[in-house]
């Protein structure tokens, strides 16, 4: 059973917005488009549900859990949709080739075209007695015709019949083209909703024998409704279920108000007779005549367009508005109420002593006396969960229990209600942070100076803990190319000490990590050494090499330029800084300072012009500046002086 109104109604509001068909909470394995919906109905025999799409001519079928499976196109401008009592076939009404078309339901193949003599529709479908029912015309003279699959038209029977709403007792008869909606359960029944003007006129047909004849008829102005945009049968019930909120009883051929749900929009009967109801931005579940839900879903930010049942009532297909159209949605258990399940637990908890969680297990269907709860608690001993005794909820809902947590860090209490024949399974969780001690843990070598290339051993010492001794040491050198690496994690020795040896090439930040156990917090310690660069300096263009003093010299002749050659640990960018100095009467000037880049052989080669004089001594040295030679991944390094003497 399902409203045919809902998805032409709105689909002239949001017919810019494209339609997808997919499973509720995931993904279809194969995704279908629709730019404006024309008509949503379930096939129960195929478990399928099919949309039309008005402006690209297409309907699509998706199963149950939204996968596209068949696809038809060709079908201008198709709108409302029926499926025979058996399951096997799909109509859909063609409004602008003015027919109705016959589909295979298994493959959406055409079976047969039925055209309709009429210049305004056919809009909307039902099926029901056998036959598929259709409205048609324009606000001045709406009716209804149908379409007899059994009539062959080769015989030269004519399958389609018009003019079949009863003269007597629909007084005026139809303003437009009436909304129709059957149910498999009240079967030779039709509901008919007018939809040309404000009145609303509304009755119920009945259509099993040869010609429609009114069970039921109301056309006085505003009695019952200021305008029909939705309407169904009731199931179990003689009653139509007006605009998704209004039910409306007949008797004696008279439809009188008999009650109301909240309010809402539009909604669809299921055979169960719970009442599937957009309204606003979510679908509520009804009882019969309730008036709370017993299950309410949220459609995102816009109304749902349409809703209709599974036959079997296991779940409500509504077409929603996602961001990427409007999707069929499948809202599963829609028969089971949704409980709200509260856990308080303290923020903070010493070990080993007792703590009190509460909470409250509360429905708007009301839950079995004496209600048991699960209680699982999950810390650093129990990382899978440990059951605890299970509780029971009071009178109130509400309840409590104490535990004594055996271990320190995030502890947290996962209380679950199973659920039962009403009620859904729910669940909730909060947790307590519980004290732990501290350790010590150290690791030598801070602040350390060595030379490029130096094997140096780090040692971290951890104190006393409860369960866990292992221990990671990390090395993260210095410069962005290179990240923080784990050299070594274990259990320290019965000392407590773990080592790890880094190869000192630059500097260099290295961690000691204890991650802690159930009554021990985790502690990091950092150490950071420094390591020098590798400097060495050639010279070249001299004669001999001889001292003065103590002190080697290279000697040069006076007009000879020396060539002094620089080889450095390289590094992207990075420069050498090269000092001259000169000796005059027992001291040492400085004569220039330079930077100067380093290939990428890491050599840098400079020729000093010579002195032109005799007698003259000067030095040089080659010097790597942390910050000032072009990056900081080393620490400063001085070359050794290199000596020179100018000679006749």
């Amino acid at each position: 059973m399902r409203s045919t109104s809902a998805a032409t109604a709105l689909a002239v509001m949001f017919s810019s917005v494209a339609l997808g068909v997919a499973a509720a909470g995931t993904a279809s394995a194969a995704s279908a488009v629709v730019t404006s919906p024309g008509g949503l109905v379930v096939d129960d025999a195929l478990r399928r549900v099919f949309v039309s799409d008005q402006a690209d001519g297409q309907i699509l079928a998706a199963d149950y859990n939204g996968t596209l499976v068949a696809q038809a196109s060709g079908l201008d401008n198709a709108a409302d949709l029926a499926v025979s009592d058996d399951g096997a076939t799909l109509y859909a009404a063609l409004p602008t080739s003015h027919e109705i078309v016959a589909l295979n339901a298994a493959d959406l193949q055409v079976k047969a075209r039925y055209p309709v003599a009429t210049n305004t529709g056919p809009r909307h479908v039902a099926f029901a007695g056998g036959k598929v029912w259709f409205s048609y015309g324009d606000q001045w003279d709406g009716d209804l015709g149908s379409v007899d699959p059994a009539v062959d038209p080769t015989t030269g029977a004519d399958p389609v019949a018009l003019t079949q709403l009863p003269t007597e007792g629909t007084g005026i008869g139809l303003w437009g083209q009436a909304l129709l909606d059957t149910d498999p359960l009240r079967p030779g029944l039709l509901a008919v909703g007018e939809t040309g003007d404000s009145t609303g006129t509304e009755g119920v047909l009945d259509v099993s024998g040869g010609t429609p004849k009114v069970i039921a008829w109301n056309d006085n102005s505003y009695e019952l409704n200021d305008g029909l945009g939705d309407i169904d049968l009731v199931a179990g019930n003689d009653q139509l279920l007006v605009n998704g909120t209004d039910r409306h009883a007949w008797a004696n051929g008279n439809l009188t108000k008999a009650g109301a749900y909240p309010g809402g929009q539009l909604a669809d009967v299921g055979r169960s007779g719970l009442i599937a109801q957009v309204t606003g931005t979510k679908v509520a579940i009804y009882r019969p005549d309730a008036t709370r839900p017993v299950r309410t879903y949220s459609t995102g930010t816009q109304p749902a367009a349409d809703v209709t049942w599974a036959g079997d009532s296991s779940r409500v297909f509504a077409l929603v508005a996602g961001s990427a159209g409007w999707t069929v949605k499948a809202l599963t258990d829609p028969n089971l109420n949704v409980p709200t399940l509260t856990v308080n637990a303290p923020a903070t908890a010493t070990r080993a002593k007792t703590l009190t969680v509460t909470g409250k297990l509360s429905a708007t269907v009301p839950l079995p006396a004496g209600a048991r709860l699960s209680v699982t608690r999950t810390d650093l001993e129990s990382p899978s969960g440990k059951a605890l005794p299970a509780v029971t909820v009071k009178a109130d809902g509400t309840y409590s229990f104490t535990n004594t947590p055996p271990a320190g860090g995030k502890v947290t209490y996962t209380v679950k209600y199973a659920g039962d024949a009403t009620h859904t399974t729910v669940t909730a969780s909060d947790s307590v942070e519980v004290s732990r001690a501290s350790t010590s843990l150290s690791l030598n070598n801070n602040g350390k100076l060595y030379n490029y290339g130096t094997d140096v051993k780090f040692t971290a010492h951890l104190g006393t803990t409860y369960k866990n001794r292992s221990v990671s040491i990390y090395a993260d050198p210095f410069g962005s190319d290179k990240p923080k690496k784990l050299i070594k994690t274990g259990n320290v020795n019965a000392d407590g000490n773990i080592s790890a040896v880094v190869d000192m090439t630059r500097d260099t930040k290295v961690t000691a990590v204890f991650s802690g156990d159930a009554r021990y917090k985790p502690k990091t310690v950092a150490s950071t050494a420094y390591a020098r660069v590798r400097i060495s300096t050639a010279v070249s263009k001299h004669y001999k090499t001889a001292k003065i003093g103590s002190t080697s010299y290279y000697w040069f002749h006076k007009n000879t330029d020396p060539l002094l050659t620089t080889t450095m640990t390289y590094y992207p960018g990075r420069q050498q800084r090269f000092d001259l100095e000169v000796y005059y009467q027992g001291t040492w000037y400085s004569a220039d300072s330079q930077y100067f880049s380093l290939g990428s052989n890491g050599k840098s080669a400079i020729t000093l012009e010579a002195a032109g004089e005799s007698g003259i001594r000067a030095r040089i040295r080659s010097v790597y500046v942390n910050g000032s030679s072009g990056d900081t991944v080393n620490s400063t390094t001085y070359g050794a002086w290199k000596y020179l003497y100018f000679s006749n």
